[in-house]
């Protein structure tokens, strides 16, 4: 075999070895293994002064935010899924005694406007095939109003645990919550986290660039009223 055959034999092994491994990392995520909800159900037990609300999947909806240059243009990249569960306890004698549960969103339900980006995403960034839930454990809250506050909007903040990749860090989102009515609450919370502190690596993928580092967490809900 002269010399120019090689070359081309070996310029097309390599092509076949760089879009193998490009379509392997994009490949698609597996489907949720379990209901989201479980771990993050507190007791349905109320009292004249609570009443306990529970996310509605329906109506409710988490999105990660993250800049980069996509083909030498500054690009947003936004995710989104409604796997997001949880449970709010307020108390409406005394807001500042209110608690909130666990939250749990299910990573492998994260979309974007490319499954190209969902499949890198899935498998090497937040490798959701092993670790498919991120979890924020709340820990303390601070200003919630004391007394009666119905129908008023109240601002907040949640201290707890965010966890990543089984990487867990101190984590506060802004909160925001309306009553609505007996029957249901809406509200948003939003968090800004640096992708370096969960080893969130962005894999060498063609026309992106200048991934930043710092990430945008926001969910808007609905929690209706749980049956007793």
């Amino acid at each position: 075999m002269n010399t120019s055959k090689i070359v081309i034999a070996l310029i097309a092994i390599a092509l076949i070895i760089g879009f193998g491994t490009f379509f392997y990392i994009t490949r698609p995520v597996p489907a949720p293994s379990e209901d989201i909800r479980l771990g993050t159900e507190l007791s349905t037990e109320e009292d004249s002064s609570t009443s306990l609300f529970r996310i509605s999947q329906e109506d409710s909806r988490v999105e990660f935010n993250i800049n980069e240059v996509l083909r030498d243009e500054d690009f947003t990249a936004v995710g989104v899924t409604n796997q997001v569960a949880g449970d709010i306890r307020v108390n409406f004698e005394d807001f500042s005694q209110s608690e909130v549960g666990n939250i749990r969103v299910n990573a492998r339900t994260l979309k974007t406007d490319s499954e190209r980006r969902d499949g890198a995403i899935g498998s090497l960034i937040l490798r959701s095939e092993e670790f498919e839930f991120i979890e924020f454990k709340p820990t303390s809250i601070s200003g919630l109003p004391q007394g009666n506050s119905a129908k008023t909007p109240i601002n907040f903040n949640i201290i707890g645990d965010l966890t990543i990749t089984n990487i867990t860090h101190p984590a506060t989102f802004n909160a925001i919550i309306t009553t609505v009515s007996e029957e249901s609450i809406s509200g948003e919370a939003t968090a800004i986290i640096n992708r370096s502190d969960y080893n969130l690596t962005i894999p060498d993928v063609p026309f992106v660039a200048n991934v930043e580092d710092e990430v945008t967490l926001k969910i808007n809900f609905v929690a209706n009223r749980a049956s007793s």
